[in-house]
């Protein structure tokens, strides 16, 4: 019974590391951030009537290359060969021989001694999300994965433009900062954000400034308190500094009060002279 349990976790080892690894990569693939009232949405891997897959390649895999090094890769999630898989050497860090590129998320062959070398170059579990242009969220978000090897560290930025009419792969391979660090582009309107107008939750510079106001009176109240107590001995109400003023203010607010009043209305019969006028 001991031996049937063991084995039974055995087995099911990997459907929960498959579930555990599905979990992780709906969550790389959903991106979110606030803007000037505005909710900006992105969830990569979402299907749509017109894209069943989302952002992630249909053929199991992204291809391009350039001056001799080619680069497999998908987005949000690892590759997978049905047909023309890579063919290259020291494949063990993604896949092994047999399995080459089934391993890792993207995967670069280069030229060495003539023949062609395989380097990792991104993980699903290093897979983050951020956006192109920090001003401009409609563009499209920038998907970046990288793997950090014995000899090289090595990264891969793929940048997925918003474009709603047309999806179009990866057709150049720039090298930046490093021997072993790369970017690319598609097109793609798993790019395109949803955007959500949300309610403004600041107070806004004439909260701001009554609060500060607020504040100051408050300051200023405690301390004439303090000083008047401590140093001047003065007990009771007769503490609260200027009390005089404070009395008269709900006074002199009200006579303003009425004094604009009568500017927008005009004197009133009471203010007009009672003198009757005399005909000579």
């Amino acid at each position: 019974m001991q031996l049937r349990s063991f084995l039974l976790h055995i087995l099911t080892l990997p459907i929960l590391y498959r579930f555990g690894a599905i979990h992780s990569v709906s969550d790389i693939c959903e991106f979110s951030i606030t803007q000037k009232n505005k909710l900006y949405s992105y969830s990569l891997a979402s299907p749509s009537e017109t894209f069943p897959h989302g952002v992630l390649s249909e053929d199991g895999y992204y291809k391009v290359s350039s001056n001799g090094t080619v680069i497999w890769f998908q987005l949000c999630d690892g590759m997978i060969f049905n047909h023309d898989p890579p063919r290259c050497f020291d494949c063990w860090g993604c896949g092994g021989s047999s399995r080459c590129g089934t391993g890792c998320s993207a995967l670069m062959s280069s030229n060495k001694l003539g023949y062609p070398v395989c380097t990792t170059v991104g993980r699903t579990q290093s897979i983050t999300t951020d956006l192109i242009d920090k001003n401009n969220p409609d563009k499209g978000v920038v998907v970046k994965m990288w793997h950090q090897g014995s000899e090289l560290n090595c990264s891969l930025s793929v940048s997925v433009i918003c474009d709603s009419k047309q999806v179009q792969g990866p057709k150049t391979l720039e090298r930046v900062g490093g021997l072993c660090n790369f970017a690319t582009q598609i097109m793609h309107p798993a790019g395109c954000a949803n955007v959500l107008y949300t309610k403004g939750s600041g107070l806004g510079w004439f909260g701001t400034l009554l609060i500060t106001l607020l504040c100051l009176l408050g300051g200023y109240l405690i301390a004439g308190a303090a000083y008047r107590f401590f140093y001047l001995g003065i007990r009771g109400i007769d503490n609260i500094p200027n009390l005089e003023f404070w009395a008269s203010l709900p006074h002199r607010v009200r006579s303003l009060f009425m004094s604009l009043i009568r500017r927008v209305r005009g004197p009133s019969q009471s203010y007009r002279s009672s003198y009757s006028p005399v005909d000579f």
